[in-house]
């Protein structure tokens, strides 16, 4: 791994957090995107971490050239809680960048930074390791979905749906933002049912995520607050630090935030979701799960086929990181598996005639 960060400190916080983890290795630092280009060719990195503010040459345009000379360099970037290095962290992520960590706070002492890093770090790294690096989800060309990857259900489930649908639930992590922004752009103009989304990300990053996305579809999509009416033309994020739920009050839908104890170690977490979806919409309800690390959402999308929702999840070869979507599927819960491009046209399939 080569670290790029312009402070010292933070240099040697890295490097400390991966001390003794095994497969793990520092083959170098740099202070600046300039001085990392140049220094790829001669270390030769499966991982980069990347500071977003540099002098000479910033973690943004860094992350967009590496990406597009070294595109089997994973890239994570470090990101600063702030508004700021939130948006230009969505920047980057949209221009190639596989994942990012948020950095300590200056408050916090050395043992809690070097802790708190850790915890971020090593699981982020580690899921790059499960599978030979690709060329990341934003610039990977189309793939083709193979009939082995298109599950075949019941045919009481294939034949015919027995009742309206009438909203959808999604949950991704790791490549989820732009594994969002390429499914809610291609959902069709006029498209009628609500859409509740949980992206594992902190506080104001979700909000930024919702701003960008709105920008990018016919749809209407914000952060969700506390009794947030769910109605057709709708897009809900998750707002960070928050689970979000579905309750019926009167005679319409709203949202319900909790600050709940983190499941899947996540705070928003899909599973609360889906199991809150199962309960209001039963098989009403359309369950989608996209790229991420982890499982999460694995149990709920269990909740929601069970009460008869049809569940899609996206293929490996679209994924960045195929473990929520591996995990339904690996347990037979998914109707359809299919690449990214295709997402958006099977959830509209099942709201034909909606």
């Amino acid at each position: 791994m080569l670290v790029v960060d312009d402070s010292v400190v933070m240099r040697r916080l890295v490097t400390k957090a991966l001390e003794g983890i095994a497969e793990m290795e520092i083959v170098g630092t740099a202070a600046n995107g300039r001085i990392a280009l140049d220094r790829i060719p001669q270390v030769n990195p499966d991982v980069l971490t990347l500071d977003i503010e540099m002098p000479e040459m910033d973690g943004l345009e860094t992350a967009r050239r590496v990406r597009s000379a070294h595109p089997q360099i994973r890239i994570v970037m470090c990101s600063t809680l702030t508004q700021r290095g939130a948006a230009v962290t969505l920047e980057a992520l949209s221009s190639g960048a596989d994942d990012y960590v948020t950095k300590p706070s200056s408050e916090d002492s050395a043992g809690q930074s070097l802790e708190a890093l850790k915890q971020q770090l090593v699981p982020k790294l580690q899921q790059f390791l499960r599978r030979p690096p690709s060329t990341p989800l934003a610039f990977r060309p189309p793939a083709k979905t193979s009939a082995s990857q298109v599950l075949t259900q019941p045919s009481a489930r294939t034949a015919v749906r027995t009742k309206r649908r009438e909203i959808v639930a999604i949950g991704c992590s790791t490549g989820g933002p732009v594994a969002l922004s390429s499914l809610i752009s291609a959902l069709p103009r006029g498209f009628r049912a609500p859409v509740l989304i949980v992206q594992h990300m902190p506080p104001m990053f979700t909000r930024l995520l919702a701003e960008r996305l709105d920008t990018q579809t016919t749809l209407h999509v914000e952060e969700a607050k506390e009794g947030s009416v769910v109605e057709a033309g709708k897009v809900l994020v998750a707002p960070g630090d928050f689970h979000m739920t579905v309750r019926r009050m009167h005679d319409k839908v709203v949202t319900a935030l909790n600050r709940g104890t983190p499941e899947n170690s996540c705070r928003p977490a899909a599973d609360v979701l889906f199991r809150s979806v199962a309960e209001t919409y039963g098989a009403s309800a359309v369950g989608v799960i996209l790229t991420g690390m982890g499982h999460d959402g694995l149990r709920g999308l269990e909740q929601m086929r069970a009460g008869g929702a049809w569940v899609i999840a996206q293929d490996e070869a679209s994924s960045v990181v195929w473990g929520m979507p591996g995990a339904v599927v690996g347990a037979g819960l998914a109707d359809k598996v299919v690449p990214l491009r295709d997402v958006a046209a099977e959830i509209a399939r099942q709201f034909e005639g909606v």
